[in-house]
């Protein structure tokens, strides 16, 4: 239903833009009715019904350039009809306020370098800039580079308010923004195709029973090691690969750190660190052939491998080079002392405001105005979700993984030895050797930091 709906509603604003374009000349307009002597007559609508909403601001910009600064060009592009409305808001906004607006893209090879040396040295390279959290909160926060932003986030129509309030905090204020009501969606797309070939359950009966668990994806991914043609070699594997430390941990609730403090000895975080140690020592993953970190996509697009942990951006990709395939997707599995199922991210950004940035109210008032739209779309990501994914239980997957995303913060820490420990870790060193060994290498790392 919600797919037709949305492709309905697509097809009726194509239709729309034909005969627009084909009218060869203005049509008269009727006069509008006047309402009967009785007849209340309704104001005119000039605020949004949403009790959030900012009221109507009455400021001039005196044909100020606001500069939006990304490692892509952000500029709103007329390709659906909710980006059509933005950009309408916009054009109004910019006659009202007197102002323009310049879109900024920065290579991502030297973004972070540019971008934190002109906030030092206190001349921003724009006044909207994409940050990272990683590098932002708290390097440049406690440094008080940024504006906090919670007191103009309050539309929750338009802003993202896990943004502000959870995932860009530093000391209780917020200091990052979006207007993306979506999440990073992240889990496991499966190969429906083999799986039935196999003769295996299917996965989904997992999910809708609520055992989608660690072990039963153990279980899942040792029955699909399988040597089919008897030459003592496996044809087929269960999982395209062994580097799921951060999976493993968001899928538990667990983290390395924690604010200040290093969180290897954590209950939560314990159980993580034994998992994967688990896959590793009884060889469950597919072993790597040489390959770079593109080597399990690669494997999974092979038609050989059942399980791949992945993220939705790379649907589209996926989709296109496994045509022959029916593919499905499914939450990670959910940890022992974990409430829901999670998707996760390590390496967050947000938008953000130079604290050498005049009137941030007017700016924030700005962006508002713009995404504040009735959108077409009945849930965020659904045009995505929807144009890729074929069965209504894999869309609704990636929708409650989306709404339990979490952040990690380890990337925080420029210093601590992550990778080293992943490689330990997947090598077979018992946890509790490793937790012994780095938790005062990762205190080191954050107090590089924090202190």
């Amino acid at each position: 239903m919600r797919k037709n709906k949305f492709m309905l509603l697509s097809l009726v604003f194509a239709v729309m833009l034909l005969i627009a374009a084909c009218s060869s000349a203005p049509t008269a307009q009727p006069e509008p009715e006047k309402p009967a002597p009785q007849e209340e007559q309704k104001p005119a609508e000039t605020e949004p019904e949403n009790e959030n909403s900012t009221p109507e601001m009455d400021f001039d910009m005196g044909g100020r350039t606001i500069k939006v600064v990304a490692w892509w060009d952000m500029e709103i592009q007329d390709n659906n009809p909710d980006n059509i409305q933005r950009l309408e808001n916009l054009e109004a906004l910019k006659k009202k306020h007197n102002f323009n607006i310049e879109y900024v893209s920065i290579d991502f090879g030297e973004y972070q370098e540019k971008v934190v040396a002109s906030l030092m040295a206190g001349e921003p390279l724009g006044d909207f800039v994409r940050l990272g959290k990683d590098y932002a909160i708290p390097a440049l926060t406690k440094q008080d580079l940024l504006w906090p932003v919670d007191d103009y986030i309050k539309n929750d129509k338009v802003f993202n308010q896990k943004t502000t309030k959870e995932y860009m905090q530093y000391e209780g204020k917020g200091y990052g923004f979006t207007e993306d009501q979506s999440s990073f969606i992240n889990g496991i797309f499966y190969n429906r195709t083999l799986m039935q070939e196999l003769g295996m359950k299917p996965l989904q009966e997992y999910v809708d029973a609520d055992e989608w668990n660690w072990d039963t994806f153990l279980s899942v991914a040792k029955e699909a090691n399988k040597d089919r043609n008897n030459d003592g070699k496996l044809d087929t594997w269960g999982l395209a690969q062994t580097g799921l430390l951060e999976p493993i941990l968001y899928s538990n609730e667990a983290s390395l750190t924690k604010e200040d403090k290093q969180n290897l000895e954590d209950p939560k975080t314990k159980e993580a660190l034994n998992f994967l140690s688990k896959l590793a020592t009884e060889k469950v993953g597919r072993a790597s052939e040489g390959g770079d970190w593109t080597e399990p996509s690669t494997f999974f697009r092979q038609g050989n491998t059942l399980m791949y942990s992945g993220a939705m951006y790379e649907v589209e990709g996926i989709m296109t080079d496994m045509k022959d395939y029916d593919i499905g997707f499914v939450p990670f599995p959910k940890g022992p002392s974990a409430s829901a199922y999670h998707s996760g991210e390590s390496r967050y950004q947000a938008i953000t405001i130079p604290k050498a940035v005049e009137n941030p109210e007017q700016l924030m008032y700005i962006w508002e105005k713009i995404n504040e739209i009735d959108s077409i779309y009945e849930y965020p990501g659904q045009s995505t979700l929807e144009t890729h994914l074929t069965d209504e239980a894999d869309i609704n997957n990636a929708r409650e993984v989306a709404e339990g995303m979490l952040v990690l913060d380890h990337n925080t820490f420029p210093s601590l030895p992550f990778w080293d420990f992943d490689a330990e870790l997947k090598e077979g060193v018992s946890v509790s050797t490793l937790i012994e060994k780095y938790k005062a290498p990762f205190q080191a790392a954050i107090d590089e930091v924090y202190k």
